[in-house]
This record gives C-alpha cells, structure tokens and sequence, in this order.
C-alpha cells in the first residue's frame, strides 16, 4: 500500500512503526458553527482511509479530536450571551449528528480539548525547559527560528514564511513567526503555573495525539490548509517537547470550492451539510467525494451532484435486483476474485477512489447482465462483490424501507380518494395497509380492470411511493 506523504513529498511504500497496528489522527472540527460540505469532504476522505485500513487487515487506533476551547467560540457565545460549554456543546451535537446521517463512522477516541488541559500544561512546561519556549507576561510562546527544521512540511524557507504569515500581532514576542502556546484570559481560562488563561490552538493537538495514540505515530490526517500554520507548528512543538519524530505519514485533502474558491466559513459560500442532505442522500455526496482523488480540489455544484444521484442509483438498483434474485442470504465470498484484486490495487495506490469506483460500477453493469441472463452464480458473485466494495468506501447500500408510521402518513393523505377499498381494510395500518393495496392493484390487473389498477399507481405516486412488478411478486420502494 501506497500513501502521498505531504512531509516527504512523494508517493511511499506504507509500514506502520508496530506491525500491523496503525496508530492514526485526524485533526477535528472546531465547534462553533453548522458543518459544511468541506468538512464532509474531510471526514469522509479519512473515514474511507480508516475503513479501508481495516479492510486491508490492519488493527487501526482512529483518534480525530473536538476543539471545544477557541477563538471563535468565546466570539460566538459572547454575540448571544452565553457560555462557551453551551455553544460547543451545541455545535458537538450538530456535527455528531451530520457525521451520522452522512454514514461517517466514529472515531476509536474522540477527545476534547477542554478534557486535556493538564496535558497541553506539561507539554508547554517541557518546552520552557528546554528553552524551545518562554513566558511574557502571562503569555508563552514557542521559539519558532530555535527549530532548524521549521517550515519542512509546508516547504517554506523561514524568509518567506514572515513574509507571509497569518500571525497575531504582540509586543510581548521575541521573534513575529513565534506563536501562541498559552493566552492569558482572565475572563475565560484554566489556572496554570504562568497565567490564568487558555491554551493555543496548536498545542491542543500535540496533547491530545501524544495522550491518546503516543510521541511518535503512523498517520496524521487533515485539510490541505492545516499543512501551515496548523501542522507546521504541531511538528515544532511535537518534537521539541519530545524528542523524536512526531508524525511518520502526513496525509492532506484537497478543498471543496464553489467557483474557483475555497468554501469556508469566513468567506460566507458553504452549504451545511444539513442543507445538502435535504437534497441529496449520504451515499449521493460520498460519491460526488469519492470520484474525485483526495488530494485534488473539489468543485461543488448542483449538476455534479445530480450527476452522483444517478450513478448512485444505477449502483444500488443493480444491486436491488440482483439480491432480489438470488435472496438476501445468499451472499459469497469474493475476496479472493478478479474484481476485488482489482479494487484493492487501485486503492492501494495512494487511496485511487475513482478506479475503485470503475471497479464498483463494472460489477453493477455485470450483476444487471447476469439477472437478465437468470444466472445465479454470477448474480451471486456480482450482488457479493458490490456489498463488499461499497461497504469498504462507506457507502451503505442497504436501502432503508422508511418506518411504518411515516408510511401512514403518507398514506392517510391519499385513502380517502380509494374508494376501491372496504371500510374494513382501510382500518389497517402501515405495511399491512400497503400490502392489502397492492393486492387490490393486481386483482384489479388479473380482471383487466385497469381503471383501478391505474388510479392506485397514480395515487402512490403522489406520495412518492412507486410499485415494482417482477415475474414472482409487486414490491414498493419509496422514490
């Protein structure tokens, strides 16, 4: 297996520091705000690496963090007067539920912040110590030009980073690169040996990496913007305070942009990821994701999207079909075939998702072509070999039939206008309701009576709900 390695950049054979144990991080979202569609690129790029490390046999550690103490956060709760823990707790549950609905897998160990403030203390004190950092004023700061190898993974000569650096503005520097590791904050803060205060950002991820996984791990995982200051400033403070290499494979995603530009929060142009799933199903946007590589930028509109629906849909309706065939319980093991070799040679090639998905869709055209031909064994293979492929990149291809009460509700809107029905039949509820209408249908078919055998299936699909007919049976699926 082969990764992009940001820090060496180039394209590495991958071996973990501990056989086949993958100790990996991914730097979380910062709780302030509703998720957006780069944030779902995000987690879903990492959430495929994840599942298909495990896939490849690998006995995977998945740490991806909270920011739950920030900037941002003391702005927002100071706008609508109230506490920093009311609104990250907030926006916590916001984007545990969007990771949810988007099929996104939780992480082995989802820390806080605000949970390792004793780690992020001593990590500090170690750099004081090793006069890699200092205290003014209540304040410390790390000594950025005391790191000869600063600047190594954004690839930037120090003269250039000053030149260009996002950095905060402060008389109480040495040196303008030098950044924040402890703020005093008196109004909001934590007790600690230099100040009441709260910790910088960057330190909040050498803590909570080094305490969850250890000094020296296998993956670190992000958006490309983190590669500086963000990453940049985790390597320095990392291997200052402790001695060794932080970081074996520093893996990247590219943006999500609306017109040429980075979606992002400052700039106003996201869609949440709220807004976007009322649209689109969590398979549709994995796709749109996963058909472009992970290092590359993703350009979002609607016709791309459109265009992912319907790939999705010729995926899952082969797939239908196919298990309608052969039976739910009928699946084999493939591992071993042509197909699967085929996808795990594109993915073991730095993660090459848009041949693994040429794979998936093959499979889909051979699984229509072995129903149609009736032949089991190959409808088996095929149903078979898209489960496992599309379970292994996160998409879930088992179409949920919605609950019985939202079917009653639905239905209610239409039963007064069936008249075809009894009294009796209309006081049956959900499935049962359902399965004594489409047997009025087909009887209504039988007797060539296709008056009421067209009004039930204009009636239905009013409520986007449409009939399938099969040589064995009449199933209905929600459009």
């Amino acid at each position: 297996m082969k990764l992009f390695n940001t820090l060496t950049n180039s394209i590495e054979e991958f071996k973990p520091i501990d056989d086949n144990k993958v100790k990996m991080y991914v730097c979380g979202p910062t709780v302030y705000d509703y998720p957006h569609l780069g944030h779902a690129r995000c987690y879903i790029t990492w959430d495929m690496l994840y599942r298909y490390l495990k896939f490849k046999g690998y006995d995977v550690t998945y740490c991806r963090n909270i920011t739950d103490v920030d900037d941002k956060i003391l702005k927002k709760a100071e706008e609508e007067n109230t506490t920093a823990e009311v609104i990250s707790r907030r926006y916590y549950e916001i984007f545990s539920e969007a990771m949810k609905n988007l099929n996104v897998l939780k992480p082995d160990i989802e820390p806080f912040a605000t949970k390792t403030i004793g780690e992020m203390i001593s990590i500090i004190k170690d750099l004081i110590k090793n006069d890699y950092a200092y205290e003014a004023e209540g304040d410390v700061y790390f000594r950025v030009k005391k790191f000869k190898d600063y600047g190594k993974l954004s690839k930037q000569p120090i003269e250039d980073l000053i030149a260009g650096a996002r950095v905060e503005a402060s008389d109480k520097k040495e040196d303008v690169l030098d950044f924040a590791l402890w703020k005093k904050d008196e109004k909001f803060g934590y007790p600690s040996p230099w100040s009441k205060g709260r910790p910088g950002w960057h330190i909040e991820c050498s803590a909570m990496s080094r305490k969850h996984l250890d000094k020296n791990i296998d993956i670190h995982a992000g958006g490309a913007d983190l590669i500086f200051p963000h990453h940049e400033n985790e390597i320095a403070q990392s291997e200052c305070a402790n001695g060794c290499k932080f970081v074996n494979y520093w893996l990247h995603n590219g943006f999500v942009t609306i017109n040429k530009e980075k979606m992002s929060k400052s700039l106003k142009n996201f869609v949440s990821i709220g807004d976007l799933l009322e649209n689109f199903d969590a398979n549709t946007i994995r796709l749109f994701i996963l058909t472009n590589h992970y290092r590359m930028p993703v350009e979002f509109s609607s016709e791309a999207l459109e265009g992912a629906k319907s790939g999705w849909k010729r995926i899952q309706t082969a797939l239908n079909e196919a298990l309608r065939f052969i039976g739910n319980n009928n699946l084999t093991d493939v591992k071993e075939s042509e197909e699967v070799k085929q996808f795990t040679e594109a993915m073991d090639n730095d993660l090459n998702t848009s041949k693994a998905l040429a794979v998936i869709f093959e499979a889909a055209t051979n699984a229509n072509k072995a129903v149609n031909e009736k032949n089991f064994d190959n409808a088996k293979k095929y149903a078979s070999i898209l489960v496992l492929l599309t379970n292994t990149l996160g998409f879930n291809p088992e179409k949920e039939k919605i609950s019985e009460a939202e079917l009653q509700i639905k239905l209610d809107k239409i039963i007064n206008e069936m008249d075809f029905l009894t009294i009796d039949d209309k006081n049956l509820k959900g499935y049962l309701l359902m399965d004594k209408i489409i047997e009025y249908r087909n009887n209504a078919r039988k007797e060539k009576n296709w008056a009421v055998a067209d009004k039930v299936r204009t009636l239905l699909d009013s409520i986007s709900i449409v009939l399938k007919d099969t040589k064995e049976n009449t199933y209905w699926e929600e459009k």
